[in-house]
């Protein structure tokens, strides 16, 4: 595998760098745009679909770029590097991988050119109260009615959920199995109560009412693989998005070791603290490597391996991030707390993502779960 970018890769990273460095290099312009509604700038969100950041991973023919995951994930990153609040891994990876697979041509034309040019927000209300990571539904109903559909059923926490133009909607069929349905935002009986999140964006409780919804693809279709794989798409770029934050935070913690002094020398004169952020590099570097690895396997698209790598990368990510969050606030002791200073912000995003899609206690699990399936190994042969 070449871990390297491409000249065009990197030329996205620069261009994606600089306008989100722009916007957010200044953790106080961020502070601000997460105070009010909707969370994340609109601007920024334009600005990133004029880049072509917004449809990237989408075909020329359903109105997207036509480059990859791997430049999503490059984007992932940066976004990650100054904390941004855009709902980047939840429109586009994940309620854009779910329209790409799922959808018909008509509907990846009409949804995901929305999506790649910034002129819809897309929600997934998948996860449901006291039930979330699973690839199904659980209490939320589809209801065939002639050749309409209506959803009954309530969905919680839906990203950015409050403000979505559009959703997609998981929903038990009436012949079992879960399906897939598009649900305007204004349609009759959909209700949203939104809420800030502990990262500073927004997600909300929506609940669907008899609500008029059209089957993403063919009606009826159990969509549990689909679904699925989407999510484990929203973990590899999640991970991207960490591994970005986890950079700075490190970068932030050493240069304040390096200029906080206390009695008379600068804090990395102590050995005892320079061995906690040589611990926290090894972390990154772990992290990194197989997040870069999982992206990989992301742009080959085989389903199942990239649903192997999904778990892998969870769950070394969820390790790293808590590891490296916990400690950058602990090195930077008190003002590490306060909310004037950007690591805790960073730590908070950490923790976000570490749970949005499963955390590391949720991808051991799984991965336990698949131990059967590997041959025995004789340690003694």
């Amino acid at each position: 595998m070449d871990f390297e970018y491409t000249d065009d890769q990197d030329s996205l990273r620069e261009a994606a760098r600089a306008l989100l460095t722009k916007a957010y290099g200044d953790y106080g312009k961020r502070r601000a745009v997460t105070q009010a509604d909707p969370g994340y700038s609109t601007e920024t969100w334009s600005r990133l679909a004029e880049l072509g950041g917004l449809g990237l991973p989408f075909s020329e023919e359903d109105g997207g770029a036509g480059a990859g995951w791997i430049e999503a994930a490059v984007v992932a990153q940066e976004l990650g590097r100054v904390v941004a609040p855009e709902p980047y891994v939840v429109s586009v990876g994940l309620a854009g991988r779910l329209v790409a697979d799922a959808g018909t041509a008509e509907q990846r034309a009409e949804v995901l050119g929305a999506i790649a040019s910034g002129e819809r927000l897309v929600a997934v209300a998948h996860d449901e109260p006291g039930r979330r990571w699973s690839p199904t539904a659980g209490d939320t109903k589809a209801t065939q009615d002639g050749e309409g559909w209506t959803i009954e059923g309530v969905k919680e926490p839906v990203v950015q959920g409050g403000v979505a133009d559009l959703f997609v909607v998981s929903a038990v069929l009436p012949e079992g199995g879960t399906g897939l349905f598009l649900v305007e935002g204004d349609a009759s009986g959909v209700e949203r109560e939104s809420f800030p999140a502990a990262d500073g964006g927004r997600v909300a409780r929506v609940t669907f009412t008899a609500a008029t919804a059209v089957p993403l693809g063919s009606a009826g279709e159990n969509r549990t693989a689909t679904i699925a794989t989407a999510l484990d798409t929203a973990r590899i770029l999640a991970a991207n998005e960490a591994v970005g934050i986890m950079e700075v935070a490190l970068r932030m913690t050493t240069e304040y070791l390096k200029s906080r002094k206390q009695f008379g020398v600068t804090l990395n004169t102590f050995q005892a603290l320079t061995f906690r952020a040589a611990d926290m590099y090894v972390s990154l570097e772990l992290a990194t490597s197989i997040t870069q690895w999982a992206t990989m396997v992301l742009e080959d698209g085989d389903a199942a391996a990239i649903s192997a790598a999904a778990r892998r990368v969870a769950l070394q990510v969820s390790r790293a991030g808590r590891h490296i969050g916990q400690e950058a606030i602990q090195l930077h002791g008190g003002i590490g707390m306060t909310a004037e200073y950007a690591v805790g912000a960073y730590t908070t995003r950490l923790t976000t993502l570490d749970h949005l899609f499963g955390d590391g206690t949720y991808a051991l699990g799984a991965l336990a779960d698949g131990v059967g399936g590997y041959d025995a190994v004789d340690p003694l042969s």
